[in-house]
């Protein structure tokens, strides 16, 4: 599912079978080269597009204007996030494994592997994988029978990297390209609305970490140390960094709203331009709705 081409012609619809995110990803290194300084007219110059036009696409992709969205991106944005939209997953509604949570105003039905199952590294299981466009660039989407069980975006590392680097996770299982297969959980996802299965594979310790991840609601943040005290271990700090890196379902599960304690914005598997991006995303998607 590749992107059309945008033409810079005022005329041309806004919609052109992708969400744009190379555009938008180019015009938000330019935004952090030149910071606020930078002008609609003059990104819009360097973009190659007229103002009113890029003002048009930039706008249906964030929810907000360039400009508002340039005070998403500065570096102080993660500590106003944590002061302002810090969540206590101590005190948040637990959600069992086999039940449901909501995230992105999407209603998400999820359920974990057995650890004896994880053990197994995937052997017996049969992962079908397709290309998908996101608002995010290039997503590949990976599923079983029972839900999506990967999600990785390809605009940082390339698609060699993101399939071999899914594919190690689970090296006994056996991987079928059937875009098909996963088409509708995925689009559901990504149009954050509809129902989407997830099948967590990961061990004991690393579920724990996930489902405290899907208990922090869209636009809002917690800490790795908030995260381990959530699930009882309060000392596993470094332990919850490391298994908040290997979420294989990035955005569905939000390992992006995971943010040191200090206000930085830590480690990001796929990048981390990309995490200020999904983080900047939500905050002008919360404002919009």
């Amino acid at each position: 599912m590749q992107a059309t081409p945008l033409s810079v012609q005022d005329d041309t619809p806004v919609e052109t079978g992708g969400y744009h995110f190379e555009v938008m990803r180019r015009a938000i290194t330019l935004i952090d080269q030149h910071g606020p300084d930078l002008s609609l007219d003059e990104l819009a110059a360097r973009m190659n597009f007229s103002p009113a036009h890029f003002q048009r696409i930039f706008t249906r992709w964030a929810g907000v204007s360039p400009k508002r969205f340039q005070q998403y991106l500065t570096l102080g944005h993660a500590k106003a996030l944590l002061s302002e939209e810090f969540t206590t997953l101590a005190t948040a509604d637990a959600v069992g494994l086999s039940g449901s949570g909501r995230l992105h105003d999407l209603f998400l039905r999820w359920e974990a592997m057995s650890p004896g199952d994880f053990a197994k590294k995937g052997q017996d299981l049969t992962i079908k994988y397709g290309w998908f466009d996101s608002p995010f660039g290039e997503a590949l989407s990976m599923g079983t029978d029972r839900g999506l069980c990967g999600v990785a975006f390809s605009n940082e590392t390339g698609r060699d990297v993101a399939m071999d680097d899914m594919r190690s996770r689970w090296p006994n299982a056996s991987f079928v390209e059937d875009p098909d297969a996963v088409a509708a959980w995925t689009n559901a996802a990504f149009a954050e609305q509809g129902e989407t299965k997830l099948y967590l594979i990961g061990a004991p310790f690393q579920i724990k970490v996930w489902e405290a991840l899907l208990r922090i609601p869209s636009g809002q943040v917690t800490t790795y140390s908030e995260i381990a005290g959530s699930i009882g271990k309060p000392r596993a700090v470094r332990a919850v960094g490391t298994a908040v890196g290997r979420n294989p379902i990035s955005w569905l599960i939000p390992c992006h709203r995971a943010l040191r304690k200090s206000g930085g914005l830590g480690g990001y598997h796929w990048g981390l331009p990309l995490k200020r991006a999904m983080l900047a995303y939500e905050t002008a998607r919360k404002e919009a709705g």
